[in-house]
C-alpha cells in the first residue's frame, strides 16, 4: 500500500509520531510477566488496525512471540504465536516479509492478523550458523568491561572494544547463544572474556553487564 494511505491511517497515543528505531525491550518483559492475549478489547480497537509491512526480526516458538520490524520505521511490533498459527503459520524466520494488520496496544503496536508472508528472503535456523564458523577460543584475559561498537544479527557476528587502543573483539553469535543472550546493541556495555583466534581478538565468554539477559528485540 503507498505511504499516503499508511499515514492516514496513523492513530495516535503511545509509540504514534516516533521518529526511528526504539527498544522494545519493555514490550517483550510486560509480555513475558503477562500481557494479555492479542484478541482482547478488540471492540473497540478493531475499527482502528494498521495494514503495514515489515520483517520478522526474530520469532521464538518456545516463547510465543517475537517481533516485526516494520518499513516505515515505527517501533517493533510484537507478534505472537496463537496470531501466527490462526492464520495458518506454524512459526516465522527471520528475514520473512510479511504484511499484517496492527493494533495499538499501551506499550506498542502488536499483530492481530498475518495478511500473507513471503519466506524466499528468510533465513532459516539451519542457514543462520553454517557449520565449522565457528571455533574454541582459550580466554587470556579476565573478564573485562566491554561496549558493543557493531552488532548484526542476521549475519550472526559483530565487534566489541575494551576502549581506545585497544583491537577490537569478534563476538560470534553462537558465543552469546550458549551464555543465554540473543543480541547486542550498539553502545551496550557487556562483560568478556576473549582471546586470540582465527579472527583476532574473539570472545570466549560474554555476558550483560547487569549479570543476567533481558528480554529484548535489539
Amino acid at each position: 500500500m503507498g505511504s499516503d494511505d499508511f499515514e492516514s491511517k496513523r492513530l495516535t497515543g503511545p509509540g504514534a509520531g516516533t521518529t526511528g528505531r526504539s527498544s522494545s525491550g519493555d514490550y517483550a518483559g510486560q509480555y513475558h510477566e503477562g500481557v494479555a492475549d492479542p484478541f482482547s478489547g478488540l471492540d473497540t480497537a478493531a475499527a482502528n488496525l494498521v495494514e503495514l509491512s515489515g520483517v520478522i526480526k526474530w520469532f521464538d516458538a518456545s516463547k510465543g512471540y517475537g517481533f516485526i520490524v516494520p518499513d516505515n520505521g515505527w517501533p517493533d511490533i510484537l507478534l505472537h504465536v496463537t496470531v501466527l498459527r490462526r492464520d495458518g503459520y506454524q512459526t516465522a524466520y527471520e528475514g520473512a516479509r510479511l504484511v499484517c494488520e496492527c493494533v495499538q496496544r499501551q506499550k506498542g503496536y502488536q499483530a492481530f492478523r498475518v495478511v500473507s508472508m513471503d519466506e524466499s528472503t528468510a533465513i532459516h535456523p539451519a542457514q543462520m550458523l553454517p557449520p565449522r564458523t565457528h571455533v574454541s577460543v582459550t580466554p587470556t584475559s579476565g573478564l573485562e568491561r566491554a561496549q558493543v561498537k557493531w552488532f548484526n544479527r542476521l549475519r550472526g557476528f559483530g565487534f566489541l572494544s575494551c576502549g581506545e587502543g585497544t583491537p577490537d573483539i569478534f563476538v560470534h553469535m553462537e558465543t552469546l547463544r550458549r551464555y543465554g543472550m540473543t543480541e547486542l546493541r550498539p553502545g551496550q556495555y557487556v562483560l568478556v572474556r576473549y582471546g586470540p583466534g582465527s579472527k583476532g581478538m574473539m570472545a570466549a565468554e560474554i555476558q550483560p553487564e547487569t549479570g543476567a539477559g533481558g528480554l529484548s528485540s535489539h
